[in-house]
């Protein structure tokens, strides 16, 4: 979490956009009393006061909700978002309910992201709910694992390709799929931007920004994005 901790009180920038998966898993708001989970409140707290802090909810902490929000100073990102900026148009996603091929999961997603459950799994005591996600996240682990998984666990080009035209773009950014890359999708003269996941105990660690500004979008590593703007 240092690093994250670090990036998030030294960023040059004017507005931070976090698109989904920030926590491993989030079970309701009242997390925020969980010691981790209240340093890391801390740490949004501290950038949401000094710049425009945009979330996104992903997969695994699609409960976050209004109350952490605003003990941050964050904005609710929809997904998608048109971002239209220094004269481009970035199509925004976290990815994972354009990943079409993930017919279990997709499955699974809409069962979740339905009102009525979350509102029913909300009711439950923190220990339980805790509980539910850490089995869920095990299945889920189990299932990433599988030798099938680069198959299907991917952004569908043609759902792509549709945004893309919608909204004018030719700039696709999402996370969700652990890939990051830059590299031709969905549309001629389209480009794809995979967000890195942050994982500095794996070899060689991973950490990376994108970071967008009058000269266009860019791929900075954590130290780049850390220092100074020349």
């Amino acid at each position: 979490m240092a690093a994250w901790q670090r990036y998030m009180a030294h960023t040059p920038a004017d507005a931070v956009l976090i698109l989904g998966d920030l926590f491993e898993m989030w079970v309701g708001d009242d997390m925020r009393s969980e010691p981790f989970e209240a340093q890391c409140t801390q740490t949004l707290r501290g950038a949401g006061q000094r710049l425009w802090l945009g979330v996104m909810v992903g997969n695994r902490d699609f409960l976050v909700g209004q109350e952490l929000l605003a003990a941050c100073q964050g904005h609710a990102l929809p997904d998608p978002l048109l971002l239209d900026a220094f004269g481009q148009r970035h199509v925004l996603t976290h990815g994972d309910a354009w990943c079409l091929g993930d017919t279990d999961y997709m499955a699974f997603r809409q069962m979740v992201r339905n009102p009525t459950w979350q509102q029913q799994f909300l009711q439950a005591s923190l220990p339980q709910r805790l509980a539910t996600a850490r089995g869920i996240r095990a299945q889920s682990q189990a299932r990433k694992d599988a030798p099938t998984m680069e198959t299907w666990a991917d952004v569908d080009a043609g759902v792509a390709a549709a945004h893309l035209t919608d909204a004018g773009s030719l700039s696709l950014i999402h996370g969700h799929t652990h890939k990051p890359a830059s590299e031709p999708f969905g549309l001629p003269g389209a480009t794809r931007h995979v967000l890195s996941d942050w994982d500095l105990d794996e070899a060689p660690a991973r950490a990376e920004v994108l970071r967008l500004s009058n000269q266009g979008l860019v791929r900075l590593s954590l130290e780049q994005a850390c220092a100074p703007l020349t």
